[in-house]
């Protein structure tokens, strides 16, 4: 019997070509394909299974999730599959493990920052996993300040060796994925220290473990730093604790692709400027940035196939109830999260083509882009981060009650996100890093250096503190020059805001510790603001497919417009607009919801995900909630028993009254 679409009269809806808006949210028609082949192999596979994954105890999950390494291993050999369909393949697999930062730390840090010879030595055995490898940068008392880790590297001339040394508890290596039950080698980080001069920070290639036994080698603690936050979740990753008691590795277990030590024991900067390990940081948080439109997608994906499910009062003479769905406050919530997984998968792309730019700039010596570079993965990884966990956050009460079971697949998704917040820089201290690249900008205004790029908008920042928003009417907002230069105002006004603050105090770092909070926010802003100006630029360019540009047109504005309505004590108190341009805004906004309604389902339907990857009952394709939510209650252990184990030993002494009463 062919089962029931209850999807199939809103997908008829559907006022654009969905399948050219596949396309469109993959980047290409061979990425999309390549996406599509791989995600239907890890559905079909029963090794990928998921399902029961928040029941499994935390050393069955484990041992699942090595099972699952290794079959994904497996498959990736039988098939031969290219490095672009072994990442999508491991991405649909959706379980963290120790492969992720194999692939995504240990070998592009060994690209970027070893030399030749040592990418001749490495990688190869590393591409084969002969060697499985993690980044072992963050300590017990140290993250984002990365320059004030404690591990050492001390250079001892006599034998041409490092000691690599864990001087305190808080310098023991906290933190990183794969070290605790896996990895053979890890990049260890630590202070460079030669002739008794700390040369500050430097990578080291360091095996941890025999490659014939397994068995930590001398000098060596390593485990598991235990249960995180969430079932299931991020407790398939083994985080590590990793201490060093004089540890001795060959000097040309250095990185030196940057620096280097002779074996006379002399520091030395080499010929390759050491502008160049900001590569590897680049590549990383491009990454980050895609994840989180994936991540964002997927939970609305979710949020908006369960609200036209569920129905909820409005029924009149005895008719259907409504669709949570048609709801204003529903729509509110959740279309906005739709416009902006759609704004961070743009940027998203946009930031990858960034990433060749700079790798190719800084191939030829070119460095003129890396502060803005930095500045902006920083405060992208920051906004689109932040942004993600609330929305998955926001999604789970989106669906209600239901949105609080495992099965619902947002409570894991939640866990697993999180930690994003964190991961390769705190989301705040990034943005003031963010913020005191935008001083820099303000103050070097009058000097004639004409900024470009991202900060370009800075070059007319005269006519953007003086200009004022031309909206009189509700329909005045789709014009999107009118919504850019809105957000080009706030954001300047708000940094040339902070600069002039900041000259109030004799010392400028007291100045960036008092005012902190402007600076963060005025960094939020230009970060809007480049994600708003991509998304412009994907509006200009070819997109095929009836209907397609005019659905990301109606998303864009509800991704811009939604921002303004949030922001707006920002923009009205900056003088870019009024009050009442700020209701118009409002007022044009939920019209475009009405907009959006007719095209959700078909919307997350482009994301093209499999029930597999989603993990959701409240999710499925089908729209089949109710059935399969009832069928999956009972799968759970404590039904395995119609009497639970420890009735005869604690509920029935309590119903009989046979609870002995200690005396005193």
């Amino acid at each position: 019997m062919e089962a029931l679409d209850y999807h199939a009269e809103e997908r008829r809806k559907a006022e654009f070509d969905v399948e050219e808006m596949k396309i469109v949210w993959a980047g290409s028609r061979q990425a999309y394909e390549i996406s599509d082949r791989v995600a239907r192999l890890v559905a079909s596979d029963p090794v990928f299974r998921k399902d029961n994954r928040t029941m499994l105890s935390r050393k069955d999950l484990f041992k699942d999730t090595l099972r699952k390494a290794a079959h994904a291993w497996k498959r990736i050999i039988e098939l031969r599959l290219s490095e672009e369909e072994a990442s999508k393949l491991r991405f649909f697999v959706d379980q963290p493990v120790f492969t992720d930062l194999h692939w995504g730390m240990f070998i592009p840090a060994i690209k970027g920052q070893g030399n030749e010879e040592q990418q001749q030595k490495w990688l190869p055995m590393a591409y084969k996993m002969q060697i499985i490898g993690c980044y072992a940068q963050t300590e017990l008392g140290h993250g984002s300040n990365v320059q004030g880790l404690e591990t050492t590297a001390t250079f001892d001339p006599e034998t041409d060796e490092f000691v690599i040394h864990s001087p305190t508890l808080t310098s023991s290596k906290w933190w990183p994925g794969g070290l605790g039950k896996v990895s053979t080698h890890a990049l260890v980080y630590a202070r460079l220290i030669t002739d008794g001069q700390d040369h500050g920070v430097h990578g080291f290639i360091v095996q941890l473990r025999s490659l014939d036994d397994h068995l930590p080698l001398p000098g060596i603690t390593v485990g598991d730093i235990g249960m995180k936050f969430g079932s299931g979740a991020y407790n398939s990753m083994d985080n590590g604790v990793l201490r060093f008691d004089h540890v001795r590795i060959p000097r040309d277990q250095m990185l030196m692709g940057v620096s280097q030590v002779t074996r006379e024991g002399k520091f030395m900067q080499s010929d390759v400027p050491r502008q160049l390990v900001y590569g590897t940081m680049v590549y990383v948080r491009q990454k980050i940035v895609a994840d989180a439109s994936c991540a964002l997608s997927r939970a609305v994906c979710i949020a908006t196939r369960y609200s036209a499910v569920r129905r909820q009062f409005g029924s009149h003479n005895g008719g259907p109830e409504t669709q949570v769905i048609d709801y204003k406050t529903q729509q509110s919530r959740l279309f906005p999260l739709l416009a902006s997984a759609y704004a961070f998968r743009f940027v998203g792309e946009w930031l990858k083509w960034l990433y060749t730019d700079v790798t190719r700039r800084l191939g030829a010596n070119d460095f003129s882009t890396l502060p803005e570079v930095h500045a902006c993965t920083a405060g992208l990884k920051s906004v689109t981060t932040s942004a993600t966990a609330d929305a998955i956050e926001e999604c789970r009460k989106l669906c209600g009650g239901h949105g609080y079971l495992s099965s619902s697949g947002l409570p894991e998704l939640f866990a697993v996100y999180v930690p994003a917040c964190t991961y390769e820089g705190d989301n705040v201290v990034l943005l003031l890093q963010v913020s005191r690249f935008l001083m820099k900008t303000v103050s070097q205004l009058g000097s004639g250096k004409k900024p470009v790029g991202t900060i370009a908008y800075m070059g007319r920042s005269e006519h953007l503190l003086q200009c004022r928003c031309e909206v009189e009417r509700a329909e005045d907002w789709l014009k999107p020059n009118v919504i850019l230069e809105a957000f080009e105002a706030r954001a300047a006004r708000m940094s040339v805001t902070c600069a002039k603050n900041l000259n109030n105090f004799p010392n400028q770092e007291e100045g960036f510790a008092q005012l902190a909070t402007d600076l963060a926010e005025a960094a939020v802003a230009h970060v809007q603001l480049i994600i708003v100006s991509k998304f412009i630029e994907k509006l200009h360019q070819d997109i095929p497919g009836k209907g397609v540009k005019r659905q990301l047109e109606i998303l864009f504005n509800v991704y811009a417009l939604s921002l303004l309505h949030k922001h707006l004590g920002d923009f009205v108190t900056s003088g870019c607009i009024t009050p009442k341009q700020g209701a118009l805004a409002n007022e044009q906004l939920r019209l475009l919801y009405s907009q959006v309604r007719p095209n959700a389902i078909a919307l997350v339907d482009a994301f093209n995900y499999t029930d597999h990857y989603l993990g959701s009952v409240l999710g499925r394709y089908d729209g089949n909630v109710y059935p399969k939510l009832y069928e999956e209650a009972w799968k759970d252990p404590l039904n395995e028993t119609v009497v639970p184990d420890g009735y005869h030993d604690y509920i029935r002494p309590i119903l009989k009254h046979h609870i002995r009463v200690a005396r005193l």
